[in-house]
């Protein structure tokens, strides 16, 4: 099984998967009314460690945790317990790390905690995207680091897709031990692909160097996190790019690889300046740290799909559209954030990938510079940015916030071939009389058939919108769908004939089944 999703998920609940005496699986959202969460370029999670009260009915359930009394309302799930793969990836265009637990791997956590079975986690990309997770009050930042990785039950596996940089790794680590338990014994947790490449200093010097050339030269830039992603993968396309095979395996020849890449860079970027012997010292100490970790990706992915059974998870960066073939180029990612990239980041073959959700939110939002033919740069756009949350924690950046774009997500759909979708934070909508959906793009005042490659073109666009009457009343408690307005009701039917089955759809308080 798969699932896609947008980032911005409002995530004041989690998900708890119970399965029934009688064999029947149930999805509980939980609902924590003692905190206020809100939502960056990273997915939010609450966990709190919770005892189940063997009296209490199965259809209502109440937790006590550290954070008080949480409410459960129970839905019925219909998957098969036999798909072991569960992926999370991005949809649309926001930057996405979908988190263990959050609001946009819904279906993912009934499968994985349906049964007491190990659970591997897998990680794919870089560093330049992120999220928190809240465990017990305590805030957890990962970038690198699986989320999973905070349970002890779980096994994290670092991909080959993803590309390290060491030092941000166990500063990170080091970073969340301070925080709190979560994180003690991670090192026996963690595996890392050895075909994973390494993202040097100085390829995120020379980020942040291509970020400037592209400001003073054509008067804009990616907005780039500068984490080296770019220029790291530009090495790996280039094969002089070294890997972790290369720093575990033989550190002289890893030395004198290393030197032939820095004075490359040094000679492609004249006020590049690198401290060669000084990097190699500090990579030889994290060499000695991470060589317990390093394993044949391969083989280990193999084993641990055709083993005894386990739940496997896997997160990815970043959403669709930031895909670097599929998405709104050049303001994409350096990477391959579609389903395709399930199989080649981590090393595993496509029948292993069953059903495909996708998850996307009930409007949409982008995260930094691109293209974005919805967006309402107005009070509109505002009113939706400050309901929902989306603001970026590490970067202080509004998300940028429009109309649903039914174009951009029947895109989506050809290159995922969705199963079924799932709609996020549908009670954001909730102030708005009127309610826009784009269902078509004109060009010079003709429709156009397709999403369009050429991201100057995809500017010029002019949006065809569908107007639907809003509910304008609080949805936010509505614990099935036949409880929402006949409106919102409508909203969500017209998205299924525009795109195929929806099957869930969430508020802020509650998960609902609309099929």
């Amino acid at each position: 099984m798969v699932l896609l999703g947008v980032a911005g998920s409002y995530c004041c609940l989690f998900w708890v998967a119970v399965l029934l005496p009688d064999g029947e699986l149930v999805l509980c959202s939980v609902f924590c009314s003692i905190y206020s969460f809100f939502c960056d370029e990273r997915d939010f999670l609450c966990c709190c460690s919770a005892e189940w009260e063997e009296s209490i009915p199965l259809k209502k359930f109440f937790v006590q945790s550290s954070a008080g009394i949480l409410h459960l309302s129970c839905i019925r799930s219909h998957l098969s317990p036999l798909s072991i793969l569960l992926c999370s990836l991005g949809l649309l265009v926001a930057e996405s790390r979908v988190a263990l637990l959050s609001g946009l791997s819904i279906l993912a956590m009934v499968h994985l905690l349906a049964q007491p079975k190990e659970v591997l986690l897998c990680r794919e990309k870089g560093n330049n995207a992120g999220h928190t997770v809240v465990v017990d009050a305590v805030e957890y930042d990962f970038h690198l680091l699986p989320s999973g990785i905070i349970n002890p039950k779980v096994t994290a596996f670092i991909g080959n897709g993803v590309v390290i940089h060491l030092p941000g790794l166990f500063e990170e680590a080091e970073k969340n031990l301070k925080k709190g338990k979560g994180l003690e014994g991670w090192e026996k947790r963690l595996i890392i692909s050895d075909r994973a490449h390494i993202v040097f200093d100085f390829h995120q010097a020379a980020d942040g160097i291509q970020e400037q050339q592209r400001q003073e030269q054509a008067g804009k830039n990616l907005g780039t996190t500068k984490k080296g992603i770019g220029p790291v993968y530009s090495s790996k396309a280039a094969r002089s790019g070294l890997r972790m095979c290369d720093l575990v395996s033989d550190f002289d020849d890893f030395s004198e690889r290393f030197k032939v890449l820095a004075n490359q860079y040094k000679a492609i970027y004249p006020t590049l300046k690198i401290d060669i012997e000084g990097e190699l010292e500090k990579l030889k100490g994290y060499m000695e740290k991470v060589k317990p970790m390093v394993r044949d990706g391969v083989y280990f992915m193999y084993e641990a799909l055709h083993g005894p059974p386990k739940k496997i998870l896997v997160e990815g960066a970043n959403a669709a559209l930031l895909d670097i073939d599929f998405g709104t180029y050049p303001f994409v990612t350096s990477s391959n954030c579609t389903v395709g990239g399930v199989c080649t980041g981590l090393g595993m073959p496509p029948q292993n990938v069953g059903e495909v959700y996708g998850v996307v939110k009930a409007y949409t939002t982008r995260v930094g510079i691109g293209a974005f033919p919805t967006e309402q740069d107005n009070e509109i756009g505002e009113l939706l940015q400050q309901r929902g949350k989306e603001f970026g924690v590490t970067t202080g950046r509004k998300r940028r916030c429009g109309w649903l774009d039914l174009v951009s997500l029947r895109y989506v759909y050809m290159i995922n071939g969705f199963t079924a979708l799932a709609l996020t934070k549908l009670d954001i909508l909730d102030v708005f009389p009127e309610i826009k959906v784009g269902v078509a793009y004109k060009l010079d005042g003709e429709i156009i058939p397709h999403f369009p490659a050429n991201h100057e073109v995809l500017n010029k666009v002019e949006v065809q919108y569908e107007t639907l009457p809003g509910w304008v009343t609080d949805i936010s408690n509505a614990r099935t769908f036949d409880e929402l307005p006949v409106n919102a009701q409508n909203y969500v039917r017209f998205i299924e004939m525009e795109l195929g089955p929806l099957h869930l759809c969430s508020t802020h308080n509650w998960v609902l089944t609309c099929s």
